[in-house]
Parts: structure tokens; C-alpha cells; sequence
């Protein structure tokens, strides 16, 4: 066996940032639909195929750390008054919570979750958020979500 043909023991990068967007797409559906966190995730894998060959295009998860996605959906919907307190904290007066596109606000919950209640490095959450954010907006959103999220890292109350 050569070293490209051993399993690896930890999900790649890339399989990271699907987590992300399709954590993001659960959470978008949980406030859409109004159903919790367990039916949302329940569809998910129930309805998607995940694999490397799968595409959102067709509904799919490609590749995804299904670990990671539950992580995330689960901890912003049993944080969710925290998370939006947190956010509602970061973000400018005349853009109040109800005023975000439904998306980008699932986006930032997932994000604002992510920086100031797990482990990975602040560094990392907004780079890989400012990826999600730039497959689901082509406008000024990418450069919101960026300030939002540097200025909670900058307020120290994530990990460096």
C-alpha cells in the first residue's frame, strides 16, 4: 500500500468545507420549515447521497465530514439564544437579525458557533466561512460575513 492509498484517519479540508455548506443548508431548512435540528438531519442523511461523485447541484452532499455538519447544526440549534445574541452583538444597527437574508444568517449562526464554542482556530472558521460565503453570494455578503467574523476573533472570544 502507498502512502496515497492509505486511509487517512482525518477528513480532509475539503470535506470540511462541504460540512459547512451543507450545515449551513440544514440550518437554512430547520428556520425555513420550522422543524428541529434531529428531523432536519434525519432528511439529510436519509435523502442525500454523500459521496465524493455526489453534487449539490442535484440535492447531494459530495464528500461531506457528516460528523463535522451535526457538530454544527446540533450546537447552534441547542446555542441558538447565545449564537444570536452573540451575532446580533457583532452586527451594524441598521441590520438587525430579521433584516439578513435567511441564508446568511444561517451562514453566521454556523460561523459565530463554530469561533466562539469549538476548538478550531478562529483563523481557519473564517477562511473557511468566507469560502461558504462566496459559493452562496456574489455581492457584498462575502466581505460582511468577513468583518462580523473578525471582529468576534479580535474581541478574543475564540481561539487564535
Amino acid at each position: 500500500m502507498t502512502a496515497s492509498d492509505a486511509p487517512t484517519s482525518h477528513p480532509t479540508r475539503r470535506s470540511r468545507t462541504i460540512a459547512r455548506v451543507a450545515a449551513v443548508q440544514a440550518l437554512f431548512q430547520c428556520e425555513q420549515s420550522g422543524d428541529n435540528a434531529e428531523t432536519v438531519l434525519n432528511q439529510f442523511l436519509r435523502h442525500r447521497r454523500v459521496s465524493p461523485t455526489a453534487s449539490f447541484e442535484d440535492g447531494h452532499i459530495p464528500d461531506a465530514d457528516l460528523t463535522l455538519m451535526q457538530e454544527i447544526v446540533r450546537g447552534v440549534t441547542l446555542k441558538q439564544d447565545k449564537v444570536d445574541h452573540t451575532l446580533s452583538d457583532l452586527l451594524p444597527e441598521q441590520w438587525p437579525m430579521a433584516r439578513l437574508d435567511p441564508v446568511l444568517r444561517s451562514l453566521l449562526r454556523a460561523a459565530v458557533f463554530e469561533i466562539a464554542e469549538t476548538d478550531t482556530p478562529d483563523r481557519i472558521v473564517i477562511n473557511e466561512y468566507m469560502d461558504v460565503a462566496h459559493g452562496f453570494f456574489f455581492g457584498d455578503e462575502p466581505k460582511m460575513v468577513n468583518g462580523i467574523l473578525d471582529t468576534l476573533s479580535r474581541r478574543g472570544e475564540g481561539n487564535a
